[in-house]
């Protein structure tokens, strides 16, 4: 009974699908999800924790996400003539831009390997997904993502800065022609720097040069993975067409409260980002020394490296205490990789000594 009720109300290519996964990972050594592995200093934990008891939990969030919204714009440096948006996390938002871009015929392209969320809303939305493989370094195909952009005039494009789960940045002057290419179908390109406390460069130079690019950022990577606030940045009219797709109360007060707190906070939060930065440097020269270990370059808060075995490999951390994440089934090109968030001094050396003795 139960099975005939949803073969007719649920849609069979969901029916098909998987749902996202979550690797348990209770006692374990966690480097799997890209998340700040420090938490507040105690005389802020307890100040956060003050402020969040005086909130008016009562009442839905209103003034206090403008607030948030405001504070954010600040941080990032808005351009003039340019508005930002919130999501409860990028996952959010990547669902209101599906939605926005869901006219007769669209398309939504990427790069691949890539965050898996941008095909996996495509096709909840019942939008047509073309996935453009990368060239086997990892690097933008110009050639083939310029044909794909030319042969199928997608309405959104994502291009990952620095890209999950190869943790680099794109060649620039590629990422331009390839822009420009976007803006001669009249379609829309998103830069998603999930990453950019980690990185070199990111994209608000670019923001201010072509209308038809937004850029998306999280809270996640910040160092606030539990409170769940993404944000999109664009010219006004752009972003003001997506706000209408925003649930109303989309962000709870207590997570506008601890983002505002965290902002206020932000210098704590880039030196958390600068130890990050430099045991991802200790932890790469290390994985280089290993014999068969090849670790790409990053610039984010994780490191691709390819194994002999990465099934092997995986289990043997995780028997001694140590989960990462075995991307190996994810594309072709990731043939044998693990994905090593970068953890905090000690998490990292346990890693190594677990890989070590796993190889």
């Amino acid at each position: 009974m139960l099975q005939d009720c949803v073969n007719r109300v649920i849609r069979r290519d969901i029916q098909s699908m998987h749902a996202y996964a979550v690797q348990p990972s209770a006692g374990l050594v966690k480097l799997d999800t890209m998340e700040n592995p420090y938490r507040l200093p105690d005389a802020l934990q307890r100040e956060l924790g003050e402020r969040l008891g005086r909130v008016a939990i009562n009442r839905y969030p209103a003034e206090r996400t403008d607030d948030l919204r405001h504070a954010l714009a600040v941080h990032a440096g808005l351009p003039s003539g340019c508005a930002l948006t919130l999501g409860n996390g990028s996952d959010e938002l990547i669902t209101m831009l599906s939605m926005a871009c869901d006219v007769s015929g669209a398309t939504v392209m990427a790069p691949v390997p890539g965050f898996v969320m941008y095909a996996m809303s495509a096709t909840l939305q019942g939008l047509r997904f073309v996935g453009v493989p990368l060239r086997a370094d990892f690097e933008l195909d110009e050639a083939a993502m310029l044909a794909a952009i030319a042969e199928h005039r997608p309405g959104l494009l994502y291009l990952a800065y620095p890209n999950n789960p190869t943790a680099n940045l794109w060649d620039d002057a590629v990422i331009e022609r390839i822009v420009n290419a976007m803006a001669e179908v009249r379609g829309l390109v998103v830069m998603d720097e999930a990453y950019q406390p980690f990185a070199s460069h990111d994209s608000m130079p670019r923001l201010r040069r072509h209308p038809h690019l937004l850029v998306m950022r999280t809270m996640s990577k910040f160092g606030l993975a539990g409170v769940r606030i993404g944000y999109l940045m664009g010219r006004t009219e752009l972003v003001a067409e997506i706000e209408k797709l925003r649930p109303p109360f989309n962000v709870s007060v207590l997570n506008a409260e601890a983002g505002l707190f965290a902002l206020e906070h932000a210098d704590e939060y880039a030196r958390q980002a600068a130890a990050i930065r430099h045991e991802r440097e200790r932890v790469h020269a290390a994985l280089a020394e290993l014999p068969s270990v090849h670790p790409y370059p990053s610039q984010a808060n994780m490191i691709l490296a390819r194994v002999p075995d990465a099934a092997a490999a995986f289990a043997g951390l995780r028997a001694h205490g140590v989960l990462v994440k075995n991307v190996s089934g994810l594309h072709p090109l990731l043939a044998n990789c693990l994905r090593v968030t970068i953890g905090t001094p000690e998490e990292n050396t346990r890693m190594l000594d677990a890989l070590k003795a796993s190889l």
